[in-house]
């Protein structure tokens, strides 16, 4: 699934925008593309706190650990699909809330449900920070083989 399925509301907002071209990006695997929506002193937590992408829970700051996030993430996936099924724009801010379902090289899938919260700069043009509230157990939960069938791993 490597397309970006939005059922929110369609009403423009500077966050609600750049979060749709960043999910864009990513579905499109334009690493280049997607990095330049960030500010230089961007941070992403993908997720939220301490995890296996991120021990410490300080989040991928600037340029560079946010291109070696994306090699670590969405360039190790086979595809990076997203479906948002509701949007909340607030000030500089906007709270999605969907499934990101990522396929990973061997055929099998993962679906991460949780909320992801993009902040703008004052321009409204960059990303500030892209902060993703999911939990990695549930997510493996979800994890089905390339037959579609429930998976071990």
């Amino acid at each position: 699934m490597s397309a970006v399925h939005w059922l929110a509301t369609e009403e423009s907002h500077p966050a609600r925008d750049l979060a749709r071209r960043s999910m864009r990006a990513v579905a499109e695997r334009e690493k280049a593309d997607w990095l330049a929506l960030f500010s230089a002193d961007a941070v992403v937590e993908d997720p939220v706190g301490p995890s296996a992408l991120d021990p410490v829970g300080a989040g991928h700051r600037g340029a560079a650990e946010i291109g070696a996030f994306w090699d670590r993430t969405v360039g190790a996936a086979e595809s990076v699909g997203f479906t948002v099924r509701d949007s909340f724009a607030a000030g500089d801010e906007v709270a999605n809330i969907g499934v990101i379902t990522t396929v990973l090289p061997d055929g099998s899938s993962i679906d991460s449900e949780g909320v992801f919260v993009y902040r703008v700069d004052g321009s409204g043009r960059l990303i500030r920070s892209l902060r993703a509230f999911w939990e990695l157990d549930r997510a493996m939960a979800t994890l089905r083989s390339p037959e579609g069938q429930p998976g071990n791993r």
